[in-house]
C-alpha cells in the first residue's frame, strides 16, 4: 500500500513537470524528492497509525464435530451435504437392537422388582407371625425343661436323665428358632423400610437404570444440534460409529452471524476500538467494498500462551512476534446475494476517531486494491 502512495506521487511529479515545462537541474528535481519524503513520510505515518490496515483478514466461524454419542453400527445417514437443516432434524442413525434389548431386559427386572415390593408387606406379617410361633415354642420349651430339671434336683424318680437332657436340647432348639426368627423378621423389616420418597431403593435403582438405558436407545438416532447445514460428508452405513472426541462422525456448521478477523500490528491497538468504522475488500468480490464495524479486539495472543507441562517456557517462543487480532462484523446487507463460502479472505482498514482527514487517502488505496484483484489479488 506504501508503494501505491509512492507510484502515485511520482505519476503526480512527472505530470507537473510535463505539464508546467520545468525543468530537470539540481534545484527542481531535489525539491520534489525532498518535498515528496517530507509530505508522504507524514501522510503515512500519520495514516499508518490512527487508521490500521490488516493485510491479513479471514472470515473466522464455528463448527461442532459431531461425535456418536453411543457405539454402534450405522444403519442409515439421513443427511444430504450442504442442505440447510432445522435444529432436530436427523442427521444419522445408529442399529438401536442392542439398546431395545437392553431395555426390554430392564423392564422385565423392573415389573419383577415391584412385585416383590408389593409382597414385602405380606412377608413381614408372616415374619411377624413366625416369631411369635417361635417365641411360644420356646416358652413352652423352657418351662417343660425348667421343670424336668427341678424334679430331677428333688430326686424325683419320674424324672430320668435321659429326659431332662431332652428337654434341654427341645429348649435350646426352640431358642435358635426364635433367633432366627427375630433375624429374618429383622430383615424383613428392613427391606419394607428401605424406600425413597415411599419408593422401594430395589425398584427406584432399577427405575435409573431403565431411564438410562431409554435415554441410551433415544441416543441411536443422532440429530442436527441448531440450525445449520453438514458438509463434506464420508460417513456410510455399516462404519462402526465410536463416541470418541477425537473421532467425529461428521462436522456440522451452525448457522451464525458473519464474522471477519483482522491481524494488525500491536501499536495500532490504541486505534482498534469497538464501534470504530471499518471497510473490507475481499479476493472474491474484485472492486467491491464492505462496510463494517469494530465489534471487539481479541484480549489475549496465542504467542505469549504457556500451559503447565513437563517443559520450560522456551526464548525461541517468546521471541516470536504476535499481531493483535480484531473481530469485524459487515454491516451491509448486500453480502449474502454473492453466495460466498464461509471463510473467504481479504483485507481490510480501522478508521480511528484521529486524524480523519487522513482517512480519505486509506479509502482511496483500499479501493485501488480491490481493484487489482480484478487481476489478481495481492498479498
Amino acid at each position: 500500500m506504501d508503494l501505491l502512495i509512492i507510484l502515485i506521487y511520482s505519476g503526480f511529479c512527472v505530470l507537473i513537470f510535463k505539464l508546467f515545462r520545468i525543468p530537470l537541474n539540481k534545484w527542481s528535481v531535489p525539491t520534489a524528492i525532498l518535498g515528496g519524503i517530507a509530505l508522504l513520510g507524514t501522510m503515512i505515518l500519520l495514516m499508518n497509525f490512527n487508521h490500521p490496515y490488516g493485510k491479513f483478514s479471514k472470515e473466522v466461524y464455528a463448527v461442532v464435530p459431531v461425535v456418536p454419542p453411543v457405539k454402534g453400527i450405522v444403519q442409515t445417514v439421513e443427511v444430504k451435504p450442504n442442505i440447510p437443516l432445522k435444529q432436530g432434524d436427523i442427521l444419522f442413525t445408529i442399529d438401536p437392537k442392542p439398546y431395545q434389548l437392553k431395555v426390554d431386559e430392564l423392564e422385565a427386572t423392573l415389573m419383577e422388582a415391584k412385585q416383590s415390593a408389593m409382597q414385602l408387606g405380606s412377608q413381614l406379617e408372616f415374619a411377624q407371625a413366625k416369631v411369635k410361633q417361635a417365641l411360644a415354642e420356646r416358652d413352652r420349651t423352657r418351662t417343660a425343661y425348667n421343670r424336668y430339671r427341678k424334679g430331677s434336683k428333688n430326686n424325683a424318680a419320674a424324672f430320668a436323665r435321659q429326659t431332662v437332657d431332652d428337654s434341654r436340647q427341645m429348649y435350646l432348639a426352640a431358642q435358635a428358632n426364635a433367633d432366627a426368627a427375630q433375624a429374618d423378621l429383622q430383615r424383613v423389616t428392613f427391606a419394607h423400610e428401605s424406600n425413597i420418597d415411599g419408593v422401594n431403593t430395589q425398584v427406584v435403582e432399577l427405575q435409573k437404570k431403565l431411564e438410562s438405558a431409554r435415554y441410551d436407545l433415544e441416543r441411536t438416532v443422532v440429530r442436527a444440534p441448531s440450525d445449520g447445514i453438514a458438509t463434506q460428508i464420508a460417513l456410510k452405513p455399516g462404519i462402526m460409529a465410536v463416541p470418541l472426541p477425537l473421532s467425529p462422525a461428521m462436522v456440522f456448521i451452525p448457522k451464525q452471524e458473519r464474522v471477519f478477523a483482522g491481524s494488525f500490528w500491536q501499536n495500532s491497538l490504541g486505534m482498534m476500538k469497538p464501534g470504530f468504522e471499518t471497510e473490507m475488500i475481499l479476493d472474491a468480490v474484485p472492486g467491491h467494498v464492505f462496510k463494517g464495524e469494530v465489534i471487539s479486539v481479541l484480549p489475549a495472543m496465542s504467542e505469549g500462551q504457556y500451559q503447565a507441562s513437563g517443559q520450560l517456557l522456551s526464548a525461541n517462543q517468546i521471541s516470536r512476534h504476535g499481531r493483535a487480532i480484531a473481530l469485524i462484523k459487515v454491516t451491509e446487507e448486500d453480502l449474502e446475494q454473492y453466495q460466498l463460502p464461509l471463510g473467504v479472505q481479504g483485507k481490510m482498514v480501522i478508521y480511528s476517531d484521529q486524524f480523519t482527514h487522513v482517512a480519505v487517502m486509506r479509502k482511496v488505496l483500499l479501493r485501488m486494491l480491490g481493484w487489482l484483484n480484478y487481476v489478481f489479488p495481492v498479498k
